[in-house]
């Protein structure tokens, strides 16, 4: 039987419940972003058929040609790429949660866009657990001090923490990144800032999300199980 996107996107939600049962997690408490980078709006349709409630963009220019066509879904989008300060103000049109904030700066801009839009933007800090300098992200340290600057901000408030772990063959390698992105939310979490709930972590993709949803993970970003490889 040839395969749909359709029929992947239920495996991967069977995965998810198996793993999440697996380690006394119920499924409900771990959210799939389907992630659609290089797809055509007709790939986002199908899925979107078949159940699929979180949309993941990695590109603002591209994530506004589909979001023409495509904003009347009724789904959640969610930016997941690194973002610019300068397209702060696309992505507070565009999405209902932002993973990658990693500065100060960004944080200001995209609350002067929301402050704009009479909008409160939800956002993810994305935190660069290994410390790889091909990666976005705050430092680990310097996470809770980004934190609490955000905090102050009135049009922004804080999900959570979001991280891309270095990438192993072995699933079970990534296990130590995704317990220290957990370790550092429950840290932040006790600070209990205002504007910050830290209910969100956003970690794990299609060759690691079993081992992510082990680690506490509320959101996995599944791109290729889901709409096979890239276009």
């Amino acid at each position: 039987m040839t395969e749909t996107i359709v029929t992947r996107l239920e495996r991967v939600r069977e995965h998810i419940r198996a793993a999440a049962l697996a380690c006394g997690r119920r499924s409900s408490d771990v959210g799939l972003v389907a992630v659609t980078k290089t797809f055509p709006p007709e790939a986002i349709r199908e899925a979107v058929a078949g159940g699929a409630a979180d949309i993941g963009e990695n590109y603002i220019q591209e994530a506004r040609d589909k979001f023409e066509q495509l904003h009347t879904l009724p789904v959640r989008w969610h930016f997941i790429g690194h973002l610019q300060s300068n397209k702060a103000r696309y992505a507070v049109r565009m999405f209902d949660l932002i993973h990658t904030v990693d500065s100060l700066k960004l944080a200001v801009e995209l609350d002067q866009c929301a402050r704009k839009l009479k909008k409160r933007q939800a956002v993810l800090v994305q935190v660069n657990v290994a410390g790889e300098a091909t990666k976005s992200g705050v430092a680990p340290e310097d996470a809770l001090p980004l934190v609490r600057g955000i905090a102050a901000l009135e049009h922004i408030a804080v999900r959570g923490l979001m991280t891309m772990p270095p990438y192993f063959n072995e699933p079970e390698t990534v296990r130590p990144f995704f317990a220290a992105l957990r370790q550092l939310r429950d840290r932040i979490r006790a600070e209990a800032l205002p504007n910050v709930g830290m209910e969100e972590l956003s970690m794990g993709m299609t060759g690691d999300f079993e081992a992510a949803i082990a680690e506490g993970a509320t959101l996995v970003r599944i791109g290729t199980a889901i709409f096979g490889g890239r276009l």
